[in-house]
C-alpha cells in the first residue's frame, strides 16, 4: 500500500541542512524529493554550497532572495511569486539585501545529498 497522504504543519518543521547565514527547515525527505523551507534575514549573506546531485527549485514567498554563483560576478535577485531554478552541482550562496526576511518554499529532486558546504571560490 502506498503512503498516505499527509499535511506537515509548520510548527513540526525541523531545522535541516545547516549553512551560515541561513535557517533552513525541512518539511520531509525521501529518498529522491526534499522539501522545506529557508528564511534569510536581512543583510545576511550564506556560506558557499551546493546541492550534489539534485535539481534545487525555490519559490519566492516574501522578500528578497539574491543568489551568486561560482565564477561569475553576476547575481540574480528573486522576489516574492518568482521561481528559481538552481541546476545539480551549481556551487552558490545566498543573501538578502532588504531591511525584511526572505523566505522561500524549496523542493530538491535527485536524491543527492541536500547541501554540501564548501570552501569561498577563490
Amino acid at each position: 500500500m502506498a503512503e498516505a497522504v499527509r499535511v506537515i504543519k509548520a510548527g513540526d518543521l525541523v531545522a535541516a541542512d545547516p549553512t551560515s547565514g541561513m535557517l533552513r527547515m525541512r518539511a520531509f525527505e525521501l529518498p529522491i524529493l526534499w522539501s522545506g523551507q529557508v528564511i534569510t534575514e536581512p543583510g545576511a549573506i550564506s556560506g558557499w554550497h551546493h546541492h550534489d546531485k539534485n535539481e534545487s527549485s525555490l519559490y519566492i514567498v516574501r522578500g528578497v532572495l539574491r543568489l551568486e554563483f561560482e565564477g561569475t560576478d553576476e547575481y540574480l535577485d528573486a522576489v516574492a511569486g518568482d521561481f528559481v531554478h538552481v541546476p545539480a552541482f551549481t556551487i552558490h550562496r545566498e543573501s538578502n539585501p532588504s531591511s525584511d526576511p526572505s523566505l522561500a518554499i524549496i523542493a530538491r529532486a535527485g536524491g543527492g545529498i541536500p547541501t554540501v558546504n564548501v570552501e569561498p571560490p577563490r
